[in-house]
């Protein structure tokens, strides 16, 4: 099988895919001036790629598989074959917003208030089809950075993405319309995912970073405790389907195996125990495959 080239999202989303490579199983290393990662898979060839360019890239064939937000993949209107939804961002596992937003004190309360203003966003393609959608006629300029700061002296709106509208907050901006909702994707070549060898891999790839993120929050428990007070245990947990109940070496004993939401634990151990559970234990999970 020819190597396959995998791009890594250079900038606010490297740190986080790097997290989620390793908790799937790959563990990649950055070098200094260098765009080139290593990684501990011999099949697997990375570049760091910034996430607005990652789409051209892939649809060109210059890249096998990459990870970037769906908002670029509009942005360039990119023909590339999308392989998972990976729910993650660079604070939360949340999708990210591109809000339209304008000073506080500004008289705009919705799209149709923009008719021949000016609004700054890095997000220009999908700005304008917005406005379109809403018969609007505005001009959408680029913004190379800092656009938060350009109202209402260099804009009368931005299109600007958030996760938890802090930034906007903190510069006096008020959100009026979400533009687009985006989250992190997994996106191949088509000519690579027409390939068996090369759609194999990457199918696992997709496979190992989806557990990988559905593990996110959510904890294995171990627990043992007697047959006779096994249903009322099993009353007290939620698991992903039904908890795991294997027999032990005393007849009269079973071992009870369950996945559960992290925050739920402190509320779930105290039950446990007086529904005459013995022995529990919490352990962390690298990946949940459903």
């Amino acid at each position: 099988m020819n190597t396959l080239r995998l791009g890594i999202p250079k900038g606010s989303l490297q740190e986080a895919t790097l997290a989620l490579f390793e908790r799937a199983g790959f563990r990649i290393h950055v070098h200094a001036r260098s765009y080139f990662p290593s990684i501990d898979d011999a099949g697997i060839e990375c570049m760091l790629i910034r996430a607005q360019e990652m789409a051209r890239y892939v649809q060109d064939g210059i890249l096998d598989l990459g990870l970037t937000g769906r908002d670029w993949v509009l942005e360039n209107d990119a023909q590339v074959i999308t392989v998972a939804d990976l729910v993650y961002a660079k604070q939360s596992f949340t999708p990210v917003r591109w809000v339209l937003a304008v000073p506080e004190a500004s008289p705009v309360r919705s799209a149709a208030d923009l008719q021949g203003k000016k609004i700054a966003t890095e997000l220009v393609g999908v700005t304008r089809r917005y406005l379109a959608a809403h018969g609007v006629e505005a001009t959408v300029e680029f913004s190379w950075g800092a656009t938060e700061v350009k109202p209402p002296v260099l804009a009368d709106a931005i299109v600007e993405v958030t996760e938890t509208g802090a930034s906007l907050r903190a510069h006096q901006l008020r959100i009026v319309d979400t533009v687009l909702e985006s989250r992190t994707q997994l996106i191949a070549n088509t000519a690579a995912w027409s390939d068996g060898a090369k759609r194999e891999k990457i199918e696992t790839i997709a496979l190992l970073l989806e557990g990988a993120i559905a593990a996110h929050g959510r904890v294995g428990l171990m627990l043992n405790v007697e047959r006779e007070n096994l249903e009322q245990v099993l009353r007290v947990l939620d698991a992903l389907k039904r908890p795991t109940v294997s027999a032990l070496s005393d007849p009269g004993w079973v071992a009870v195996n369950t996945v559960i939401e992290e925050q739920r634990v402190r509320e779930i151990i105290p039950r446990l125990k007086a529904a005459r559970a013995q022995g529990i234990v919490e352990y962390p999970l690298n990946k949940v495959v459903l």
